[in-house]
C-alpha cells in the first residue's frame, strides 16, 4: 500500500528563539540540510511520495522549499493551520485528503534521526496490521509523553506529563501510522491529540515500533548542535564536489563534505566530521574543527577558528575570530577579531537567557546563539550562553578612541 504522510510544521517553538523567530522549526539547518529536507529525503527512501505539510508560523519559508522540489518526483502540498490550536487541530486540516479505510504516516517536524525511522514504522505496521506509534529511549524523558508496553509490544498507557517516579523508559518519537478513523477520534475528543491516543490505547489498538538508533526532539537552541552531531556522525565517507577549489597545503582529516563551488584557501585545516555548503569561501590558515557545519554562500576570513558550530547560509565571519559551540543564523555579519567565550571561568554549567527566562543547559561548554541578520562589529567578546535576537546591531569595540 502506498501511504500518504503528514508532516506537522505549523508550531512556533518559542523555546528555539532566536532561530524560530524567523523560520518554522523544520527549516532549521543541521549538517547543511534543513530538518524538513531530512524528513522528505527519508520519506522518499521509504517509498512515500505523497506528502502533506501542515504550515502556519512563517509558512512562506516552507512554501519556497516545496516549490523547489516540484521535480523531485514527490507530490508535496502545504495546508495551512490558520490559528495555532495545537497538534490535533493541525492534523484535522488534512482530513479531506485521506480516504476512509486508508492509513497515513504522521510525523512531527521538529524531530531528527540518523537512520530511516519511517521505514521502520512501516515495517512494524505491516507486521502488526494495526496502528503504530514509534517509541524510543531519549537522553532524558521528563518532557515527553512516557509510554508503557506489554510483552507483545502493545502500548498499555501513555502518560503525557510524567511526574516524579511515574517515568516510563520509552517516549513517543513523533512518528505514527494511524487510520483515517483517527480524524473522528480527534473530533470526539475536541481535537486533543493526547486524549485521542489515550482512547486508542484504552481500546487496545496501538502497537509500539521500537526505534533504537539516534533520535532527538529539538526544543532548545543548543540542541541544534546535538542534531548536527547526530547527522555528521552518521556519515560514512567524505564527498568533495568536482567544482570545489582547494589551494596548496589544505589539510583534511576525517569525513568532510564540501559542496559545489567552495573555495578553500592555502593553509586551511579541516578536521572532520564537518560540512561546507555550496559557494562558501574559507580563508587562508583558517581552522575548521570537528562538528562544524557551514551553510551555503558563507565567508570565513583569514585565520578564523570554528569549533563545533552551525553557521546558516549567507553569513560572514571576519578574520581572526573564534566561534565555538555556537549557532549563527542567516545573513549574520561578524567583524574581525570577535570571540565567543564558550566556558565560565569556574567551569560552572552554562545558563542560556532567552528573553526573561534563564534556562539551565547542563553543559560546561557553550557559546552564543545569534539570530538572522545580526551585525556584530569587530573586536567584540560574547559571553557564554548569549542569545542575540534577529536584526540586532552591535558597534565595534574600541579601546582607544580618536580624541576631538
Amino acid at each position: 500500500v502506498l501511504m500518504k504522510a503528514i508532516i506537522l510544521a505549523a508550531g512556533k517553538g518559542s523555546n528555539l528563539n532566536p532561530f524560530s523567530n524567523t523560520r518554522p522549526i523544520p527549516m532549521i539547518s543541521v549538517a547543511g540540510k534543513t530538518l524538513l529536507d531530512n524528513s522528505l529525503c527519508q520519506l522518499k527512501n521509504a517509498g512515500i511520495n505523497d506528502v502533506y505539510i501542515v504550515v502556519g508560523h512563517h509558512k512562506e519559508r516552507i512554501q519556497e522549499l516545496v516549490a523547489e522540489k516540484l521535480d523531485s518526483g514527490m507530490n508535496i502540498q502545504c495546508l495551512e493551520q490558520e490559528k495555532n490550536n495545537g497538534i490535533g487541530d493541525a492534523i484535522l486540516q488534512v482530513k479531506e485528503k485521506i480516504s476512509p479505510g486508508e492509513y497515513f504516516l504522521l510525523i512531527y517536524g521538529d524531530t531528527l534521526t540518523d537512520e530511516n525511522i519511517y521505514s521502520k514504522a512501516q515495517q512494524s505496521f505491516h507486521s502488526f496490521k494495526c496502528p503504530v506509534a514509534s517509541i524510543c529511549l531519549p537522553p532524558s524523558n521528563e518532557s515527553f509523553g512516557n509510554v508503557f508496553l506489554n510483552a507483545q509490544m502493545k502500548i498499555t498507557k501513555i502518560i503525557e506529563k510524567p511526574k516524579g517516579s511515574d517515568l516510563g523508559n520509552y517516549v513517543l518519537a513523533g512518528v505514527f501510522v494511524l487510520p483515517e478513523s483517527f480524524f473522528a477520534l480527534l473530533k470526539t475528543n475536541k481535537a486533543s491529540m493526547e486524549k485521542s491516543l489515550q482512547t486508542m490505547v484504552k481500546e487496545g489498538d496501538l502497537m509500539a515500533s521500537m526505534w533504537e538508533n539516534e533520535w532527538l526532539d529539538i526544543v532548545y537552541p543548543w540542541e541544534i548542535l546535538q542534531a548536527n552531531k547526530i547527522v555528521l556522525d552518521s556519515w560514512g565517507k567524505s564527498s568533495i564536489a568536482k567544482s570545489a577549489v582547494m589551494e596548496t597545503n589544505v589539510t583534511m582529516q576525517g569525513v568532510v563534505n564540501i559542496e559545489e563551488n567552495v573555495v578553500i584557501k592555502a593553509g586551511a585545516v579541516l578536521e572532520g566530521p564537518c560540512s561546507i555548503g555550496k559557494g562558501s569561501y574559507i580563508g587562508n590558515n583558517s581552522l575548521i574543527r570537528s562538528y562544524t557545519s557551514i551553510g551555503s554562500n558563507c565567508s570565513v576570513g583569514y585565520g578564523v577558528e570554528l569549533k563545533n558550530c552551525v553557521v546558516f547560509d549567507k553569513s560572514g565571519i571576519g578574520r581572526l575570530s573564534f566561534i565555538g559551540d555556537s549557532v549563527i543564523g542567516e545573513n549574520v555579519d561578524i567583524g574581525a577579531g570577535c570571540m565567543t567565550v564558550n566556558r565560565n571561568t569556574n567551569w560552572e554549567k552554562i545558563q542560556v537567557k532567552n528573553g526573561k527566562i534563564s534556562l539551565s543547559t547542563n553543559m560546561k561548554k557553550l557559546g552564543a546563539f545569534v539570530g538572522d541578520g545580526v551585525v556584530i562589529g569587530a573586536g567584540n567578546t560574547i559571553q557564554p550562553g548569549t542569545v542575540v535576537f534577529p536584526g540586532e546591531i552591535f558597534p565595534a569595540c574600541y579601546s582607544v578612541v580618536h580624541k576631538k
